[in-house]
């Protein structure tokens, strides 16, 4: 009897986006038993968990860190973009893979099979690791709300705020409006930097050499990026992906589950990539426009907007900042979802999704109404966000390397061995950050 088969009667609720209709479970059951049509139509019922996740890859936090590596080192941090990029791939693609084998998401299983005691610490680091994210999200559509119209930023913050209700309020209708939405913000953010990438024609030599080519130089290089890696390979979006994919398509078969995971691994590849090649483009043209012109001290989200418009002209600013208002609304509201499934799976309850916005927005509200530099907050936050990482990797490492509780979809070795040095890479640059920071 396979993980999936002894799992299916004790499955857990999922969340509201990963129920699926009739409709596309019938689908899926074609595409599973090899029936319909072949292609892209065979994909689609399994289409959606990863382009959700993926937003948290897209958040403001990204604009902040990249446009501050890119202004200030121009290329030479491009590599850790795509290091990053290809850790979120597989961390993200065994997150979906333990919801699936399981039927149980990964805040589930640590209340599961942790100690109570660890369970609950594990669930307050994560709420504060929700707060860090969402003081990103938050003030990041806020400061694209001030670009574009002028408002005052605690303005801006509140009108966020009914934004992103109104869109969590489309769960009710099922996953699948849900994720066009959110998947018309992401093709927003990439659309507009695509257009900003090619307004001032970057180094493409320098591009693919920095790409490949790992370079530090000096301790504001490091903390940059660790705030690139805090930004890209983000904690709740680990806990999400595994609540998408847990209850969607139920199969038990292992050659069904097999050709499942094989669906959601084309899912993870296609949206990951898509978000890997924003952020590229966002410190690109960072280092194309601002370093190459000698602006190198453009640490802000306000003064890239301001710079742009010198340099590039009125529409690149205006592109900037609305991409940057889609970015923060589809993230925002993908992050009070992570926190949903983070309660709900580690101490089993819920509270009302809009409290929860509230006391989540709580740190944003401050940090607007004390007149911080947004951005510097931002970067700081996908910092600590780096340092939360380790709680969700480890437990994820060791959960899939599980063949009694993950049966046919278990960990290849090599898989496993991938994963323990994306673990250790991180702890490492944790701890040499705290080193430096000792150090003053």
């Amino acid at each position: 009897m396979t993980a999936a088969q002894r799992s299916k009667p004790g499955r857990s609720a999922p969340t509201p986006q990963g129920v699926a209709d009739a409709r596309t479970i019938e689908a899926a059951g074609r595409a599973l038993d090899g029936r319909g049509k072949r292609g892209i139509p065979r994909m689609l019922p399994f289409l959606g968990p990863a382009f959700v996740a993926s937003v948290a890859y897209v958040d403001p936090g990204n604009f902040a860190t990249n446009i501050q590596a890119g202004s200030e080192f121009g290329y030479m941090l491009l590599w850790v973009v795509v290091a990053s990029n290809l850790m979120a791939m597989l961390i993200q693609t065994l997150s979906a893979k333990l919801g699936i084998a399981t039927g149980k998401n990964l805040a589930e299983l640590c209340r599961l099979r942790f100690p109570r005691w660890v369970a609950v610490c594990m669930w307050v680091l994560m709420e504060l690791v929700a707060m860090a994210t969402d003081l990103a999200e938050f003030i990041g559509a806020a400061v694209a709300f001030n670009l574009l119209f002028g408002m005052p930023l605690l303005a801006g913050g509140l009108l966020t705020a009914v934004a992103t209700f109104l869109i969590l309020g489309l769960e009710r209708f099922g996953f699948r409006p849900f994720e066009a939405v959110i998947a018309a913000l992401v093709s927003v953010i990439a659309i507009c930097y695509c257009i900003e990438t090619f307004l001032d024609v970057p180094d493409f030599t320098a591009v693919i050499a920095h790409a490949v080519v790992p370079r530090l130089s000096g301790r504001e290089s490091v903390l940059l990026a660790a705030g690139i890696l805090g930004a890209t390979v983000m904690p709740h979006a680990i806990f999400l992906h595994s609540a998408l994919t847990q209850g969607r398509v139920v199969v038990a078969d292992p050659k069904r589950l097999r050709r499942l995971f094989g669906f959601e691994v084309a899912d993870v590849t296609i949206a990951m990539s898509i978000a890997g090649l924003v952020n590229m483009a966002m410190l690109v043209m960072a280092a194309a426009t601002f370093h190459g012109h000698g602006y190198t001290a453009v640490a802000t989200i306000q003064d890239a907007h301001k710079t742009l418009e010198p340099l590039l002209g009125r529409g690149a600013s205006v592109i900037f900042a609305v991409s940057l208002l889609a970015s923060g609304l589809s993230s925002s509201t993908v992050g009070t979802s992570a926190g949903q499934v983070i309660m709900q799976g580690f101490v089993r309850r819920e509270i009302p999704i809009w409290l929860r916005r509230l006391v989540t927005l709580a740190p944003s509200i401050v940090v607007i109404a004390l007149g911080l530099d947004p951005t510097r907050t931002l970067v700081i936050s996908q910092v600590l966000l780096s340092f939360g990482l380790p709680f969700a990797l480890v437990p994820l490492l060791m959960f899939t390397a599980n063949r009694n509780l993950m049966g046919p979809l278990v960990n290849r070795r090599i898989t496993t061995a991938a994963m323990t040095a994306i673990t250790l890479t991180v702890l490492t640059l944790n701890v040499y950050l705290v080193l430096l920071t000792i150090r003053g």
